[in-house]
């Protein structure tokens, strides 16, 4: 897996997201929950991605929009060390679900640790 974020790799598909809430299994590790759902997409892609940060928590649209930049450059640069060797299309919603403005470094071991968590329980079930 190259260390890009495509187009490809976006979740943008409204009947999916909808159906990721109401049928999808979650993990979490405070600030972050990751929603997922096995899926099939047309293109060669193993995983959509896509990021939220609650506009309850973070009434600013300048913070939200940095908060989801930093999760998507976290999740860009991770995403080859856990997501290579999988074989199943999922599609993901990252959620911050914290309320203080988050460091880099904080997020990307939070966001490692929530990747270990999800690989655990996908090869328990």
């Amino acid at each position: 897996m190259d260390i890009t974020f495509s187009n490809k790799e976006k979740l943008k598909s409204k009947k999916l997201i909808e159906k990721l809430f109401a049928e999808g299994k979650s993990v979490s590790v405070y600030p972050l929950r990751l929603m997922f759902i096995k899926s099939t997409f047309d293109e060669d892609t193993k995983i959509k991605v896509g990021v939220s940060v609650s506009k309850r928590n973070f009434k600013n649209a300048v913070d939200r929009n940095r908060i989801k930049r930093l999760l998507r450059e976290v999740y860009r640069l991770n995403k080859g060390l856990y997501f290579n060797n999988i074989t199943t299309q999922y599609a993901f919603m990252i959620l911050y679900i914290g309320n203080e403005k988050p460091e880099f470094k904080s997020l990307e071991t939070k966001m490692k640790l929530l990747f270990q968590q999800f690989l655990n329980k996908v090869s328990n079930d």
